[in-house]
Protein backbone atom coordinates (compact mmCIF):
# COMPACT_ATOMS: atom_id res chain seq x y z
CA UNK A 1 0.00 0.00 0.00
CA UNK A 2 1.47 3.35 -0.93
CA UNK A 3 1.82 6.00 1.75
CA UNK A 4 -1.31 7.99 2.59
CA UNK A 5 -1.74 10.78 5.08
CA UNK A 6 -3.60 10.30 8.31
CA UNK A 7 -6.83 12.08 7.27
CA UNK A 8 -7.10 10.00 4.11
CA UNK A 9 -6.51 6.84 6.08
CA UNK A 10 -9.18 7.64 8.65
CA UNK A 11 -11.62 8.52 5.91
CA UNK A 12 -10.97 5.23 4.15
CA UNK A 13 -11.30 3.16 7.32
CA UNK A 14 -14.40 4.99 8.50
CA UNK A 15 -13.06 5.69 11.97
CA UNK A 16 -12.63 9.46 12.02
CA UNK A 17 -15.01 9.63 14.95
CA UNK A 18 -12.65 7.53 17.01
CA UNK A 19 -9.92 10.17 16.97
CA UNK A 20 -11.48 12.88 19.09
CA UNK A 21 -8.65 14.72 20.84
CA UNK A 22 -8.13 14.44 24.58
CA UNK A 23 -6.83 16.87 27.15
CA UNK A 24 -3.72 14.74 27.35
CA UNK A 25 -2.14 12.19 25.00
CA UNK A 26 -1.89 9.85 27.95
CA UNK A 27 -5.64 9.68 28.42
CA UNK A 28 -8.05 7.12 27.04
CA UNK A 29 -9.74 7.57 23.70
CA UNK A 30 -11.65 4.32 23.96
CA UNK A 31 -15.15 4.21 22.46
CA UNK A 32 -15.43 0.44 22.80
CA UNK A 33 -16.97 0.02 26.23
CA UNK A 34 -14.87 -2.12 28.56
CA UNK A 35 -12.08 -2.88 26.06
CA UNK A 36 -8.74 -2.04 27.63
CA UNK A 37 -6.74 0.07 25.13
CA UNK A 38 -3.52 -1.47 26.47
CA UNK A 39 -4.82 -4.82 25.28
CA UNK A 40 -5.03 -6.70 28.58
CA UNK A 41 -7.88 -8.91 29.71
CA UNK A 42 -9.04 -10.14 33.09
CA UNK A 43 -9.53 -13.66 34.38
CA UNK A 44 -7.67 -16.22 36.48
CA UNK A 45 -3.98 -16.79 35.79
CA UNK A 46 -3.37 -20.51 35.13
CA UNK A 47 -0.80 -22.42 37.18
CA UNK A 48 0.93 -25.53 35.91
CA UNK A 49 -0.19 -25.11 32.31
CA UNK A 50 2.73 -23.30 30.69
CA UNK A 51 3.63 -24.47 27.17
CA UNK A 52 7.24 -25.63 26.74
CA UNK A 53 9.40 -26.21 23.70
CA UNK A 54 12.21 -28.75 23.58
CA UNK A 55 15.57 -27.48 22.43
CA UNK A 56 16.56 -30.05 19.77
CA UNK A 57 20.24 -29.37 20.42
CA UNK A 58 20.31 -30.52 24.05
CA UNK A 59 16.80 -31.35 25.23
CA UNK A 60 16.28 -28.23 27.36
CA UNK A 61 12.59 -27.82 28.23
CA UNK A 62 12.19 -24.07 27.69
CA UNK A 63 9.05 -22.08 28.50
CA UNK A 64 7.70 -20.54 25.31
CA UNK A 65 7.30 -17.28 27.27
CA UNK A 66 10.68 -15.74 28.07
CA UNK A 67 11.20 -12.81 30.42
CA UNK A 68 13.15 -9.98 28.78
CA UNK A 69 14.86 -8.27 31.72
CA UNK A 70 15.09 -4.89 30.02
CA UNK A 71 12.09 -2.60 30.53
CA UNK A 72 12.13 -2.89 34.31
CA UNK A 73 9.95 -1.15 36.88
CA UNK A 74 11.72 1.96 38.17
CA UNK A 75 11.39 3.89 41.39
CA UNK A 76 9.83 7.37 41.22
CA UNK A 77 12.44 10.05 40.61
CA UNK A 78 12.40 13.20 42.71
CA UNK A 79 12.80 16.07 40.27
CA UNK A 80 15.58 18.51 41.12
CA UNK A 81 14.70 21.14 38.54
CA UNK A 82 18.11 20.73 36.90
CA UNK A 83 17.20 19.62 33.37
CA UNK A 84 20.84 19.61 32.28
CA UNK A 85 21.65 16.94 34.89
CA UNK A 86 18.43 15.01 35.53
CA UNK A 87 18.49 12.48 38.40
CA UNK A 88 19.18 8.89 37.40
CA UNK A 89 16.35 6.40 37.67
CA UNK A 90 16.84 3.45 40.01
CA UNK A 91 15.42 -0.03 39.51
CA UNK A 92 12.57 -1.02 41.80
CA UNK A 93 14.31 -4.19 42.94
CA UNK A 94 11.54 -5.22 45.33
CA UNK A 95 9.03 -5.22 42.47
CA UNK A 96 11.52 -7.02 40.21
CA UNK A 97 11.87 -9.75 42.82
CA UNK A 98 8.09 -10.18 42.93
CA UNK A 99 7.86 -10.37 39.13
CA UNK A 100 10.61 -12.98 38.83
CA UNK A 101 9.10 -15.13 41.59
CA UNK A 102 5.62 -14.89 40.06
CA UNK A 103 6.99 -15.81 36.63
CA UNK A 104 8.81 -18.85 38.03
CA UNK A 105 5.75 -19.90 40.03
CA UNK A 106 3.74 -19.93 36.80
CA UNK A 107 6.22 -21.87 34.70
CA UNK A 108 8.39 -19.18 33.07
CA UNK A 109 11.97 -20.45 33.13
CA UNK A 110 13.90 -18.37 30.52
CA UNK A 111 15.30 -14.97 31.52
CA UNK A 112 17.12 -12.74 29.02
CA UNK A 113 19.42 -9.85 29.95
CA UNK A 114 22.56 -7.99 28.82
CA UNK A 115 25.44 -6.02 30.37
CA UNK A 116 24.07 -2.85 28.74
CA UNK A 117 20.36 -3.09 29.59
CA UNK A 118 18.84 -0.58 32.03
CA UNK A 119 21.93 1.62 32.19
CA UNK A 120 24.09 -1.44 32.84
CA UNK A 121 22.09 -2.57 35.89
CA UNK A 122 19.95 -5.33 34.40
CA UNK A 123 22.24 -8.31 35.02
CA UNK A 124 22.80 -7.49 38.69
CA UNK A 125 19.06 -6.94 39.16
CA UNK A 126 18.24 -10.30 37.58
CA UNK A 127 20.90 -12.03 39.64
CA UNK A 128 19.34 -10.70 42.83
CA UNK A 129 15.77 -11.50 41.73
CA UNK A 130 16.59 -15.11 40.83
CA UNK A 131 18.56 -15.64 44.01
CA UNK A 132 15.73 -14.20 46.12
CA UNK A 133 13.14 -16.38 44.34
CA UNK A 134 14.11 -19.46 46.32
CA UNK A 135 14.36 -21.57 43.16
CA UNK A 136 17.36 -23.76 42.40
CA UNK A 137 19.77 -22.74 39.65
CA UNK A 138 18.72 -25.79 37.63
CA UNK A 139 15.09 -24.57 37.60
CA UNK A 140 15.68 -21.75 35.11
CA UNK A 141 17.78 -20.72 32.12
CA UNK A 142 19.78 -17.49 32.00
CA UNK A 143 20.50 -15.82 28.67
CA UNK A 144 22.89 -12.88 28.48
CA UNK A 145 25.04 -11.25 25.84
CA UNK A 146 28.55 -10.20 24.91
CA UNK A 147 27.72 -6.53 24.30
CA UNK A 148 31.11 -5.20 23.18
CA UNK A 149 29.87 -2.36 21.00
CA UNK A 150 32.49 0.35 21.53
CA UNK A 151 36.04 0.02 20.12
CA UNK A 152 37.62 0.05 23.59
CA UNK A 153 35.60 -3.08 24.46
CA UNK A 154 36.79 -5.03 21.44
CA UNK A 155 40.04 -6.45 22.74
CA UNK A 156 40.21 -10.05 23.95
CA UNK A 157 40.95 -8.87 27.49
CA UNK A 158 37.95 -6.53 27.54
CA UNK A 159 35.65 -9.24 26.16
CA UNK A 160 36.78 -11.77 28.77
CA UNK A 161 36.31 -9.18 31.51
CA UNK A 162 32.77 -8.44 30.30
CA UNK A 163 31.91 -12.14 30.29
CA UNK A 164 33.37 -12.70 33.76
CA UNK A 165 31.46 -9.67 35.07
CA UNK A 166 28.25 -11.18 33.70
CA UNK A 167 28.87 -14.36 35.69
CA UNK A 168 29.53 -12.30 38.81
CA UNK A 169 26.52 -10.00 38.40
CA UNK A 170 24.19 -12.90 37.67
CA UNK A 171 25.56 -14.83 40.67
CA UNK A 172 26.15 -17.96 38.62
CA UNK A 173 29.06 -20.04 37.42
CA UNK A 174 27.61 -20.81 33.99
CA UNK A 175 25.42 -19.18 31.34
CA UNK A 176 22.75 -21.29 29.67
CA UNK A 177 22.37 -19.15 26.53
CA UNK A 178 25.14 -16.71 25.57
CA UNK A 179 24.58 -14.39 22.60
CA UNK A 180 26.89 -12.27 20.50
CA UNK A 181 24.86 -9.10 20.88
CA UNK A 182 23.20 -7.36 17.92
CA UNK A 183 25.52 -8.48 15.17
CA UNK A 184 24.85 -7.33 11.62
CA UNK A 185 25.28 -3.59 11.94
CA UNK A 186 28.47 -2.72 10.08
CA UNK A 187 28.60 -6.06 8.29
CA UNK A 188 31.52 -8.48 8.27
CA UNK A 189 34.19 -5.88 9.11
CA UNK A 190 32.46 -5.00 12.39
CA UNK A 191 31.79 -8.66 13.20
CA UNK A 192 35.44 -9.52 12.65
CA UNK A 193 36.59 -6.61 14.82
CA UNK A 194 34.25 -7.59 17.67
CA UNK A 195 34.69 -11.35 17.69
CA UNK A 196 37.14 -12.84 15.17
CA UNK A 197 40.34 -10.79 14.87
CA UNK A 198 40.73 -10.55 18.65
CA UNK A 199 40.15 -14.27 19.26
CA UNK A 200 37.07 -13.63 21.40
CA UNK A 201 34.77 -16.06 19.59
CA UNK A 202 37.41 -18.79 19.96
CA UNK A 203 37.48 -18.04 23.69
CA UNK A 204 33.68 -18.27 23.93
CA UNK A 205 33.65 -21.59 22.05
CA UNK A 206 36.27 -22.89 24.50
CA UNK A 207 34.00 -21.83 27.37
CA UNK A 208 31.20 -23.78 25.71
CA UNK A 209 33.39 -26.89 25.57
CA UNK A 210 34.04 -26.47 29.31
CA UNK A 211 30.33 -26.08 30.08
CA UNK A 212 30.64 -22.49 31.32
CA UNK A 213 28.50 -21.59 28.31
CA UNK A 214 25.86 -24.22 27.53
CA UNK A 215 24.54 -22.72 24.27
CA UNK A 216 26.18 -20.15 22.01
CA UNK A 217 24.29 -18.01 19.52
CA UNK A 218 23.70 -14.43 18.43
CA UNK A 219 21.01 -11.78 18.20
CA UNK A 220 20.65 -10.22 14.80
CA UNK A 221 20.14 -6.64 13.61
CA UNK A 222 21.27 -6.12 10.06
CA UNK A 223 20.68 -6.81 6.38
CA UNK A 224 19.85 -10.20 4.94
CA UNK A 225 23.05 -10.57 2.95
CA UNK A 226 25.21 -10.65 6.08
CA UNK A 227 22.63 -12.80 7.89
CA UNK A 228 22.93 -15.44 5.19
CA UNK A 229 26.73 -15.19 5.30
CA UNK A 230 26.91 -15.76 9.04
CA UNK A 231 24.47 -18.67 8.91
CA UNK A 232 26.55 -20.30 6.20
CA UNK A 233 29.28 -20.57 8.84
CA UNK A 234 27.09 -22.61 11.19
CA UNK A 235 29.27 -25.69 10.69
CA UNK A 236 32.31 -23.64 11.72
CA UNK A 237 30.82 -21.93 14.76
CA UNK A 238 28.07 -24.44 15.59
CA UNK A 239 25.38 -21.90 16.41
CA UNK A 240 23.06 -23.45 18.99
CA UNK A 241 20.29 -20.83 18.67
CA UNK A 242 19.63 -17.41 17.15
CA UNK A 243 17.56 -14.49 18.42
CA UNK A 244 15.61 -12.62 15.74
CA UNK A 245 12.94 -9.95 15.50
CA UNK A 246 9.68 -11.43 14.28
CA UNK A 247 6.03 -10.40 14.42
CA UNK A 248 3.01 -10.46 12.15
CA UNK A 249 3.68 -6.95 10.80
CA UNK A 250 7.26 -7.71 9.80
CA UNK A 251 6.53 -11.15 8.31
CA UNK A 252 5.74 -9.96 4.79
CA UNK A 253 6.68 -6.28 5.02
CA UNK A 254 10.19 -6.58 6.43
CA UNK A 255 12.67 -9.42 7.01
CA UNK A 256 10.72 -11.54 9.50
CA UNK A 257 9.86 -14.38 7.14
CA UNK A 258 13.41 -14.73 5.80
CA UNK A 259 14.97 -14.58 9.27
CA UNK A 260 12.74 -17.36 10.54
CA UNK A 261 12.78 -19.64 7.53
CA UNK A 262 16.57 -19.67 7.23
CA UNK A 263 16.81 -20.91 10.82
CA UNK A 264 14.06 -23.50 10.34
CA UNK A 265 15.93 -24.81 7.27
CA UNK A 266 18.98 -25.47 9.44
CA UNK A 267 17.03 -26.72 12.49
CA UNK A 268 18.45 -23.87 14.60
CA UNK A 269 16.00 -22.90 17.38
CA UNK A 270 14.69 -19.34 17.14
CA UNK A 271 14.27 -17.03 20.11
CA UNK A 272 11.94 -14.18 19.24
CA UNK A 273 12.46 -10.57 20.26
CA UNK A 274 10.07 -7.68 19.65
CA UNK A 275 6.93 -9.78 19.16
CA UNK A 276 5.01 -6.61 20.06
CA UNK A 277 7.28 -4.21 18.15
CA UNK A 278 8.32 -2.52 21.38
CA UNK A 279 4.71 -2.51 22.63
CA UNK A 280 3.22 -0.99 19.48
CA UNK A 281 1.19 -4.13 18.74
CA UNK A 282 -0.47 -3.87 22.15
CA UNK A 283 -1.03 -0.10 22.04
CA UNK A 284 -2.81 0.02 18.71
CA UNK A 285 -5.40 2.65 17.69
CA UNK A 286 -9.01 2.01 18.62
CA UNK A 287 -10.09 0.95 15.14
CA UNK A 288 -7.40 -1.77 15.15
CA UNK A 289 -8.54 -2.86 18.62
CA UNK A 290 -12.06 -3.20 17.19
CA UNK A 291 -10.70 -5.10 14.18
CA UNK A 292 -9.04 -7.67 16.50
CA UNK A 293 -11.89 -7.82 19.03
CA UNK A 294 -14.45 -8.56 16.35
CA UNK A 295 -12.63 -11.81 15.65
CA UNK A 296 -12.07 -12.92 19.26
CA UNK A 297 -13.73 -10.55 21.78
CA UNK A 298 -12.40 -12.32 24.89
CA UNK A 299 -8.71 -12.28 23.99
CA UNK A 300 -6.34 -9.39 24.56
CA UNK A 301 -4.86 -7.35 21.73
CA UNK A 302 -1.34 -8.40 22.74
CA UNK A 303 -2.27 -12.09 22.78
CA UNK A 304 -2.64 -12.09 18.98
CA UNK A 305 1.02 -11.13 18.56
CA UNK A 306 2.25 -13.70 21.09
CA UNK A 307 0.11 -16.51 19.69
CA UNK A 308 1.33 -15.64 16.19
CA UNK A 309 4.99 -16.11 17.18
CA UNK A 310 4.29 -19.17 19.31
CA UNK A 311 2.44 -20.91 16.49
CA UNK A 312 5.63 -21.12 14.40
CA UNK A 313 7.05 -24.60 15.16
CA UNK A 314 10.75 -23.65 15.11
CA UNK A 315 10.25 -20.96 17.79
CA UNK A 316 11.77 -22.10 21.08
CA UNK A 317 10.97 -19.00 23.14
CA UNK A 318 9.22 -15.64 22.73
CA UNK A 319 10.65 -12.77 24.79
CA UNK A 320 8.57 -10.08 26.42
CA UNK A 321 9.85 -7.11 28.42
CA UNK A 322 7.16 -7.17 31.12
CA UNK A 323 7.36 -4.04 33.25
CA UNK A 324 4.17 -4.55 35.24
CA UNK A 325 2.39 -7.50 36.80
CA UNK A 326 -0.58 -7.15 34.44
CA UNK A 327 1.76 -7.63 31.47
CA UNK A 328 3.11 -10.83 33.00
CA UNK A 329 -0.33 -12.13 33.93
CA UNK A 330 -1.73 -11.50 30.45
CA UNK A 331 1.16 -13.25 28.73
CA UNK A 332 0.90 -16.25 31.07
CA UNK A 333 -2.78 -16.53 30.15
CA UNK A 334 -1.79 -16.57 26.47
CA UNK A 335 0.85 -19.27 26.84
CA UNK A 336 -0.60 -21.42 29.63
CA UNK A 337 -1.39 -23.21 27.45
CA UNK A 338 -0.76 -21.81 23.96
CA UNK A 339 -3.70 -22.20 21.60
CA UNK A 340 -2.03 -22.11 18.16
CA UNK A 341 -3.52 -19.93 15.46
CA UNK A 342 -5.21 -21.44 12.45
CA UNK A 343 -3.63 -20.89 9.04
CA UNK A 344 -6.53 -18.56 8.27
CA UNK A 345 -5.79 -16.50 11.40
CA UNK A 346 -2.09 -16.26 10.52
CA UNK A 347 -2.87 -15.00 7.03
CA UNK A 348 -5.43 -12.52 8.42
CA UNK A 349 -2.79 -11.05 10.74
CA UNK A 350 -0.05 -10.98 8.09
CA UNK A 351 -2.42 -9.41 5.57
CA UNK A 352 -5.35 -7.21 6.62
CA UNK A 353 -4.18 -6.50 10.17
CA UNK A 354 -0.56 -5.74 9.24
CA UNK A 355 -1.76 -3.41 6.48
CA UNK A 356 -3.98 -1.48 8.90
CA UNK A 357 -1.12 -1.02 11.36
CA UNK A 358 1.52 -0.12 8.75
CA UNK A 359 -0.80 2.48 7.22
CA UNK A 360 -0.94 4.37 10.50
CA UNK A 361 1.82 7.04 10.49
CA UNK A 362 3.77 6.15 13.63
CA UNK A 363 7.57 6.06 13.87
CA UNK A 364 8.79 2.42 14.09
CA UNK A 365 10.60 2.99 17.40
CA UNK A 366 10.63 0.03 19.79
CA UNK A 367 11.91 2.06 22.77
CA UNK A 368 14.92 -0.29 22.99
CA UNK A 369 17.18 2.67 23.90
CA UNK A 370 20.09 1.39 21.79
CA UNK A 371 20.38 4.97 20.50
CA UNK A 372 21.08 6.24 24.01
CA UNK A 373 22.79 8.06 25.53
CA UNK A 374 22.61 10.94 23.10
CA UNK A 375 25.83 13.02 23.27
CA UNK A 376 23.67 16.15 23.47
CA UNK A 377 21.32 14.85 26.12
CA UNK A 378 18.19 14.28 24.02
CA UNK A 379 15.64 11.75 25.20
CA UNK A 380 15.25 10.19 21.75
CA UNK A 381 12.95 7.29 22.73
CA UNK A 382 10.86 9.61 24.92
CA UNK A 383 10.27 11.98 22.00
CA UNK A 384 9.23 9.16 19.67
CA UNK A 385 7.05 7.45 22.27
CA UNK A 386 5.15 10.69 22.91
CA UNK A 387 4.69 11.32 19.20
CA UNK A 388 3.44 7.77 18.55
CA UNK A 389 1.09 7.91 21.52
CA UNK A 390 -0.45 11.11 20.21
CA UNK A 391 -0.79 9.65 16.71
CA UNK A 392 -2.67 6.69 18.16
CA UNK A 393 -4.91 8.98 20.22
CA UNK A 394 -5.69 11.37 17.38
CA UNK A 395 -3.76 14.22 18.97
CA UNK A 396 -1.51 15.07 16.03
CA UNK A 397 -3.39 17.94 14.37
CA UNK A 398 -2.80 18.46 10.67
CA UNK A 399 -4.09 21.98 10.06
CA UNK A 400 -6.21 24.69 11.62
CA UNK A 401 -9.06 23.47 9.41
CA UNK A 402 -9.19 20.20 11.33
CA UNK A 403 -12.25 19.98 13.57
CA UNK A 404 -10.25 19.01 16.66
CA UNK A 405 -7.23 21.25 15.92
CA UNK A 406 -7.16 23.37 19.10
CA UNK A 407 -7.84 20.50 21.49
CA UNK A 408 -5.29 18.29 19.77
CA UNK A 409 -2.69 21.09 19.62
CA UNK A 410 -3.02 21.72 23.34
CA UNK A 411 -2.89 18.00 24.15
CA UNK A 412 0.26 17.44 22.08
CA UNK A 413 2.21 20.42 23.46
CA UNK A 414 1.26 19.92 27.11
CA UNK A 415 1.95 16.19 26.89
CA UNK A 416 5.32 16.85 25.21
CA UNK A 417 6.51 19.10 28.04
CA UNK A 418 5.30 16.62 30.63
CA UNK A 419 6.87 13.61 28.93
CA UNK A 420 10.23 15.07 27.88
CA UNK A 421 12.16 17.79 29.78
CA UNK A 422 12.71 20.88 27.62
CA UNK A 423 16.49 20.47 27.43
CA UNK A 424 16.01 16.93 26.12
CA UNK A 425 13.51 17.75 23.37
CA UNK A 426 14.01 17.53 19.61
CA UNK A 427 15.05 21.18 19.15
CA UNK A 428 18.42 20.34 20.73
CA UNK A 429 19.34 17.81 18.02
CA UNK A 430 22.26 18.97 15.86
CA UNK A 431 22.00 15.97 13.48
CA UNK A 432 25.40 14.61 14.51
CA UNK A 433 24.21 11.14 13.49
CA UNK A 434 25.77 9.26 16.43
CA UNK A 435 22.45 7.55 17.10
CA UNK A 436 21.64 6.44 13.57
CA UNK A 437 23.90 3.36 13.20
CA UNK A 438 22.78 2.08 16.62
CA UNK A 439 19.09 1.80 15.67
CA UNK A 440 18.06 -1.82 14.99
CA UNK A 441 14.93 -0.54 13.20
CA UNK A 442 17.10 1.53 10.81
CA UNK A 443 15.21 4.73 11.58
CA UNK A 444 16.78 7.91 10.22
CA UNK A 445 16.68 9.38 13.73
CA UNK A 446 18.07 12.87 12.97
CA UNK A 447 15.56 13.29 10.13
CA UNK A 448 12.64 12.21 12.32
CA UNK A 449 13.75 14.50 15.16
CA UNK A 450 14.00 17.42 12.74
CA UNK A 451 10.54 16.65 11.40
CA UNK A 452 9.04 16.47 14.90
CA UNK A 453 10.77 19.69 15.94
CA UNK A 454 9.43 21.52 12.86
CA UNK A 455 5.98 20.19 13.68
CA UNK A 456 6.24 21.36 17.31
CA UNK A 457 7.40 24.84 16.28
CA UNK A 458 4.46 25.20 13.90
CA UNK A 459 2.09 24.09 16.66
CA UNK A 460 3.55 26.65 19.06
CA UNK A 461 3.21 29.43 16.50
CA UNK A 462 -0.22 28.30 15.35
CA UNK A 463 0.95 28.19 11.73
CA UNK A 464 0.29 24.54 10.95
Amino acid sequence: MKDINRREFLKLSGVAAATTALASCGGSNNNLGDIDPMGHHDGPVPTGKMTYRKNPKNGDKVSILGYGWMRLPMLPVEQTGDEANPPQEEIDQEQCNKLAKYALDHGVNYFDTSPVYTQGKSEASLGIALKESGYNRSDYFIATKLSNFSPDQQTLEAGIEMFQNSLKNLQTDYIDYLLLHAIGGGGMDTFNARYINNGLLNYLMQQREKGVIRNLGFSYHGDMEFYDQILEQTNKFHWDFVQIQMNYVDWNHSDGKHLYEELAKRNIPAVIMEPLLGGRLAKVPDHVVAHLKQREPDNSVASWAFRYCGTKPNVMCVLSGMTYMEHLEDNIRTYAPLVPLSKEDEEWLEGDTATLIRSYPTIPCNDCKYCMPCPFGLDIPGIFVHYNKCVNKGNVPESQQAKNYYEARRAFLIGYDRSVPKLRQADHCISCGACKPQCPQRIDIPRELTRINDFVEKLKQGTL
